[in-house]
């Protein structure tokens, strides 16, 4: 069998008395794009910072590629900054809010990782740049800085900077979240484009239809722990737990209806 390309297990995260990850074991394999969903403060967002390592578990263990991490509260030890950097590098991360930097253009913001982090030399790191804002349609909009974009355009700028570190694995957080609904579609359609590419992915989404369409695993989350974990068909369309089917039951009702309404 093919070694996954993110192994883990036994993950826990606890903020003072609070438990927010209670041994969160998963596998994603090479391609495969896995979405996680559940309300809100079910431990999503945390487990994905845990696996860029923005927040560091308490206990389990994380493998990304070939790098491995065993946590056991303060006696971890973090490698050095460096190759904190490069670890992080490889899990790239598009958070809820863009956070470009505000005095770089966008072609500048999507340089900045390759530049500082890999080493890259400059020529390379602007044709490597100007061709990944191409690939998220605003190659035109290089040269403008991210107060003149729009909020889908900032997203688009963030994923671009976070493919021009060359991640085996991006993770999304939310990334359509903070934006108006009209501009949601030119995101998920980047997200889409990287998914039939072969990206391995994990999404953190209330996108339900989204995550319908694009992941192959699909895991329900609640309260810390996976509740239940499966292809969508199964998760989203006939999901065998009582939470999973509340959480899911308005957009499985609005499902029902349109179907309804074809039919008719």
């Amino acid at each position: 069998m093919p070694k996954p390309v993110i192994d883990i297990g036994g993950l826990r995260k606890s903020f003072g008395a609070q438990s927010v990850l209670k041994g969160i074991a998963l596998q994603v394999e090479r391609g495969q794009v896995l979405a996680l969903i559940g309300p809100s403060g079910s431990g999503k967002s945390t487990l994905l910072r845990c696996i860029n390592l923005l927040t560091v578990p308490d206990a389990g263990h994380i493998t990304v590629g070939d790098q491995s991490i065993a946590f056991n509260g303060r006696r971890t030890a973090l490698p050095s900054a460096r190759k904190l950097a490069l670890f992080r590098a490889s899990t790239g991360m598009v958070f809820q809010h863009f956070n470009l930097f505000s005095h770089m253009t966008a072609l500048q913001n999507v340089m900045e990782g390759p530049l500082t982090v890999l080493r890259t030399p400059k020529e390379q790191a602007t044709a490597e740049a100007r061709q990944l804002l191409d690939k998220v349609g605003l190659l035109e909009r290089a040269d403008v800085y991210p107060d003149k974009l729009s909020g889908g355009q900032k997203q688009r700028v963030a994923i671009a900077r976070a493919l021009a570190m060359r991640p085996s694995v991006m993770l999304f957080d939310e990334a359509t979240s903070a934006l108006d609904p009209e501009l949601v579609g030119e995101v998920l359609q980047v997200i889409r484009g990287l998914a039939r590419e072969g990206m391995t992915m994990i999404l953190v989404t209330h996108e339900i239809g989204f995550a319908r369409e694009v992941a192959d695993q699909v895991i329900f989350m609640r309260e810390g722990v996976v509740a239940e974990a499966g292809p969508p068909a199964n998760v989203i369309d006939q999901p065998q737990h009582d939470a999973t089917r509340a959480f899911l039951g308005r957009f499985n009702a609005s499902i029902a209806t349109q179907r309804a309404n074809t039919a008719s």
